[in-house]
């Protein structure tokens, strides 16, 4: 339901990308005269973006990208807020879109890791188990900062300072996820899709939430999760219902 006049949105695609200076000018361009601000990031791995406006300026924008076919799939999940979140536009090109420092990793260029709609994992919780009868784990990608604003019940955190940190975390604690069934989650989803393919690599029966929090929040209400959503924008703090924790 809509509740204020700003409309954000987030999503990401991993898909390869040769023209990323290129396409840079171009979405800035067109971002700055529809009036809108945010960040998005650009890397050979594919496109990261959180941006708000007015609803009939960001969708043009989202349409204008989804018309290159190697945006078409592009799905942002929507939420809305009485004033702009962001003091400012960014358009940058970074070596990842989201920071792993593991160049073996890409997704752009792989099958993509099993991803687990919200809604099954809402009944997998409800029944205690999934539907081969294996214990699921929930793995917070997450900075820990983060975590502290809200999780899902009973779920595994690690306290990371970064993303970058995971690899070595899941080193660490490996033994512990055999002979389960590990769902790692995020904010979005983008975090939790890298770590799903390391997590798969290493042997263990992994998913990724598909579009992470905002998305199961949006599809299931929030069930099984308490607290709110950080993110990384002046609102801080989604309830449930998307909106802005008080």
């Amino acid at each position: 339901m809509q509740s204020g006049a700003i409309l954000n949105i987030s999503c990401y695609l991993f898909v390869s990308l040769a023209d990323t200076h290129a396409l840079r000018e171009r979405l800035h361009t067109r971002a700055e005269a529809l009036g809108l601000k945010g960040t998005v990031l650009l890397a050979e791995e594919g496109i990261n973006l959180f941006l708000a406006g007015p609803a009939p300026a960001v969708r043009t924008w989202v349409d204008e990208l989804r018309a290159d076919a190697r945006f078409a799939s592009l799905t942002p999940k929507e939420s809305w807020s009485d004033s702009q979140p962001f003091q400012r536009l960014k358009v940058k090109v970074k070596h990842e879109i989201i920071r792993m420092n593991r160049p073996t990793v890409r997704p752009d260029q792989a099958p993509r890791a099993p991803a687990l709609p919200p809604a099954t994992l809402a009944r997998w919780l409800d029944q205690g188990h999934d539907d081969e009868g294996r214990e699921v784990v929930m793995l917070d990608t997450r900075n820990g900062f983060e975590v502290d604003h809200g999780a899902f019940d009973g779920a595994i955190d690690w306290r990371l300072h970064k993303f970058s940190d995971f690899p070595e975390a899941l080193a660490a604690h490996r033994e512990e996820l055999l002979g389960k069934t590990v769902v790692s989650y995020c904010t979005g989803g983008i975090r939790c899709e890298k770590a799903a393919m390391v997590l798969e690599a290493e042997g263990l029966h992994a998913w990724q939430l598909d579009g992470g929090i905002l998305k199961y929040f949006e599809d299931t209400g929030g069930k099984h999760y308490h607290g709110g959503c950080f993110v990384f924008d002046e609102r801080e703090s989604l309830a449930p219902d998307l909106r802005p924790v008080s």
